[in-house]
């Protein structure tokens, strides 16, 4: 394949999660390179944080794993054990089954741009580590769920960790 000319990559700016959650994510976008390659067995997308943004709620991944590259800018990795700074250059990577939530956040006054990779899981269940929400992936098809497995209802009161 020849070298990937970025800009032609489909441009993806909405979110799947649910409303309230779906504000937390205003101001991403990303470029799905992988699916410009062609790629199947994984995914590799750029994303672009305008400042205050949020890449995700925080999250982990039942079959996926990940691994992300700040490429431009400064981030704030948010997890289980705490806030970690991110500037370019910066790695991080989750290993799937292991419940650390994450997400990387813009706090800057400046764009910022990481690259992420992850496994593509037949069937996969996220877990959103500081709501009760799951998404369920099988096939193509995404099923909203509660922690406890059961069909989305909308929140639920739960504390929120982390921020």
């Amino acid at each position: 394949m020849p070298k990937l000319d970025i800009e032609a990559a489909p441009l993806d700016t909405g979110s799947d999660y649910p409303a309230p959650y779906r504000a937390e994510v205003a101001g991403r976008s990303s470029r799905r390179l992988g699916d410009l390659a062609g790629l199947t067995q994984f995914a590799v997308n750029l994303v672009t944080l305008e400042p205050g943004a949020a890449a995700s709620l925080r999250h982990w991944h039942l079959k996926e794993d990940e691994f992300a590259i700040v490429t431009e800018g400064e981030l704030v990795l948010i997890e289980d054990a705490g806030e970690t700074p991110m500037r370019p250059g910066d790695c991080a990577a989750w290993k799937a089954g292991v419940a650390n939530g994450h997400r990387l956040v813009n706090r800057s006054g400046a764009v910022a741009r990481f690259l992420v990779a992850g496994t593509h899981a037949a069937d996969e269940i996220t877990t959103y580590a500081d709501v009760d929400m799951q998404i369920h992936n099988a096939g193509g098809a995404g099923r909203l769920a509660h922690h406890d497995g059961s069909d989305w209802a909308g929140p639920r009161d739960l504390p929120r960790k982390g921020e």
